[in-house]
């Protein structure tokens, strides 16, 4: 079905404005967007891109010639950008040999003097329209499939949230969008003050029923709103771990301008884990399972925010990613027998039964490298600065340790993991309650379950989504499930997965 197309429209004042247009885009713009630039000579076409091209590049500097005589210039930037000026193109199809299509398919597309190309541009793109108006500025209207005008207008939304709250004028970067539909920017107020960051995380509908009438977000306890961020980020802050404050917000919009905790992380240049930086994260989490959470946190703006449990259906539906993708691509395509999936099914149903009595906390859920930043000027559990926690569930404590210690995407070689787990333990064992061999079994199992989940979604990555990025990580994930094969408890999956041909045969050197 074709994306019905939308406008809207704004009047600029100035070229100062002109330039705010520009960088806001560079917020928005995605692989395969094409921006057709119409209008006049003079009418800030020019303008429009060069801002746009910096913000992406974030330098003021960059040069941008205009293309007027080359036709195209290409720039590297956070996503590749070709800039097309086609006043001098004397037929169509010459796009083709200038590498337009190409453009297309790996980036983004800047277009001036689109009339020029006929009927050649893709239907699915953004027609932004400069008209003058009497006694100077202009009036743009800008057309587009009415998704991509809602993108538009979600940034023109954040604009407004921040000029209400005093950050008129600030300057607006990119910082990262996750693997969710958050996206974060860098906020430098135009006081030139602090550098924030803003957090853009608007509410999700729920997603087709996959189990008993439920969608899968629903089932994982996946974060719809801020408000589990808020409420979890409150909660941390009050007992003494370095989550960002939280300046401003607006909920219901999900927008939440926060603290910028800093850039530094745990790993160094070349991407290997700094064991010091690690011992200290570690340190962290064992403080925070010795603290007491509460299922249910006050909200600051009214109501509560009931943490959801790391329960049975959860469980066992992460590790069915493993016999869902992993299996059928190891077989070239052929499934899992019934038998073969109900013998998994019982296997994983006895490991959870052996999880009732072990240790259970708050579980951050991705407590590994992306989601640590290193503050070293601090002391303690200050050094460790926490981010992306709206997932949090009660659980077994053990899941967190297996994430830093088994980072999916850094290797932690076993000298430095069996050194963490010792750092761990000497530090729980002051704890009159803390029962060693039971988080140890729970740590097995909770290692096995993270692993089985993650060779399953690499595989899914690669199949559904066309990400075959992922599948780095597998040798890596494998050697996980390995190690976790190494408690007795893990012996019956383990046997299970030496009979159906599932084990770590790839070197782990190619992670």
């Amino acid at each position: 079905m074709t994306d019905t197309r939308s406008s809207l429209s704004l009047r600029l004042a100035d070229e100062t404005e002109t330039d705010r247009l520009g960088e806001e885009l560079a917020l928005v713009v995605k692989p395969g967007d094409c921006l057709a630039l119409w209008g006049d000579l003079g009418a800030g076409k020019s303008t429009l891109s060069r801002a746009l091209l910096r913000a992406m590049a974030d330098d003021d500097y960059l040069e941008v010639p205009s293309p007027t005589f080359t036709l195209v210039q290409n720039y590297d930037l956070r996503l590749a950008v070709a800039h097309f000026d086609l006043y001098r193109l004397t037929d169509p199809e010459e796009l083709e040999e200038i590498g337009f299509s190409d453009a297309l398919d790996s980036g983004v597309c800047l277009v001036e003097w689109p009339d020029k190309a006929g009927t050649a541009l893709p239907g699915s793109r953004i027609d932004i329209a400069f008209g003058f108006e009497p006694g100077g500025g202009r009036q743009i209207t800008i057309t587009a499939p009415a998704l991509k005008i809602a993108r538009i207008e979600r940034v023109f939304l954040i604009r407004r949230f921040l000029d209400a709250h005093g950050y008129a004028g600030a300057r607006r970067r990119h910082l990262t969008g996750d693997a969710s539909t958050r996206a974060y920017e860098y906020i430098y107020p135009a006081d030139a003050g602090t550098r924030r960051i803003l957090m853009d995380a608007p509410r999700q509908p729920d997603g087709p029923p996959i189990r008993n009438g439920k969608p899968y977000s629903q089932i994982a306890h996946l974060a719809e709103d801020v408000y589990p961020f808020v409420a979890i980020d409150t909660a941390l802050r009050d007992r003494g771990f370095a989550a960002p404050e939280i300046y401003e917000s607006d909920c219901e919009a999900g927008l939440l301008l926060i603290e910028d905790l800093g850039q530094e992380t745990v790993l160094d240049e070349d991407g290997k884990p700094i064991a010091e930086r690690y011992r200290a994260s570690v340190e962290c989490l064992a403080a925070l399972h010795a603290t007491r959470f509460d299922r249910d946190i006050p909200l600051p703006t009214g109501g509560m925010h009931h943490v959801p449990d790391y329960d049975r259906t959860v469980m066992k539906m992460e590790a069915e990613l493993l016999i869902d993708w992993h299996l059928p691509w190891k077989r070239n395509g052929a499934p899992a027998s019934d038998e073969e999936r109900a013998e998994y099914g019982a296997i994983w149903d006895r490991l959870i039964d052996q999880l009732a009595d072990t240790e259970k906390n708050l579980v951050l859920r991705d407590f590994h490298s992306p989601n640590i930043i290193w503050r070293g000027a601090e002391l303690g559990v200050q050094r460790i600065g926490l981010i992306d926690f709206q997932d949090a569930m009660i659980g077994p404590s053990a899941y967190d340790l297996v994430s830093i210690v088994q980072d999916a995407r850094v290797t932690v070689e076993r000298p430095l993991v069996d050194q963490l787990m010792a750092d761990y333990l000497s530090l729980r064992r002051a704890e009159p309650d803390f029962d060693e061999q039971s988080f140890l079994k729970a740590w097995a199992i909770m290692s096995a379950q993270r692993a089985c989940k993650l060779n399953g979604l690499w595989v899914r990555l690669m199949k559904r989504d066309h990400k075959p990025g992922y599948m780095k990580h597998m040798p890596r994930t494998l050697w996980h499930l390995s190690v976790a094969f190494e408690h007795e408890a893990l012996a019956p999956l383990r046997d299970w997965c030496a009979r159906v041909g599932i084990g770590p045969t790839e070197s782990l050197a190619q992670a």
